[in-house]
């Protein structure tokens, strides 16, 4: 190899020797909102399972010893180590009858559609107000994410 060929790939190889320092510092930033947001979104779906498991653990709680507020709420709250998750709004016991679209209100001495005598049901709800780790600019965040279970008691 000739010196003047030699000096030239020299010189290119030390123009380019910086370029990949330069690429890496201007994907650094995306990456890194990227893996925040992925953080962001799985916390954020851990805390509502959370919620919806301290909610089913109220109506098993209801199922197996009936209404009982204030073990109700004991039950929401300490279903999870999920720290945070309240009965809010308090366990409440209603007379329904059961329709196709869920279960409808009705006075406790009345009769349903079919002519049934209205069974009586527990609703049971947990709420948890999720905190971001960031701040977002223009999201409305911190939300509240909520659950709620409603249990036929008879």
């Amino acid at each position: 190899m000739s010196a003047a060929r030699l000096w030239r790939s020299t010189a290119t190889r030390a123009g380019n020797a910086g370029s990949a320092a330069i690429e890496f510092a201007l994907f650094v930033p995306l990456l890194l909102i990227l893996l925040m947001g992925v953080v962001e979104v799985g916390l954020a779906m851990y805390q509502a399972m959370q919620v919806s498991n301290s909610a089913e653990a109220g109506m098993l709680y209801a199922a197996k010893n009936g209404f009982d507020p204030a073990g109700i709420v004991a039950a929401v709250s300490n279903a999870t180590g999920t720290q945070g998750i309240t009965a809010v709004p308090a366990p409440a016991q209603f007379c329904g009858c059961p329709t196709a679209g869920g279960v409808s209100p009705v006075e406790c001495g009345a009769t349903c559609a079919d002519g049934s005598p209205p069974g009586a049901y527990v609703r049971i709800s947990a709420a948890l107000n999720h905190q971001t780790i960031l701040p977002y600019p223009g999201l409305p965040l911190p939300s509240t994410l909520t659950a709620q279970s409603i249990l036929r008691l008879n």
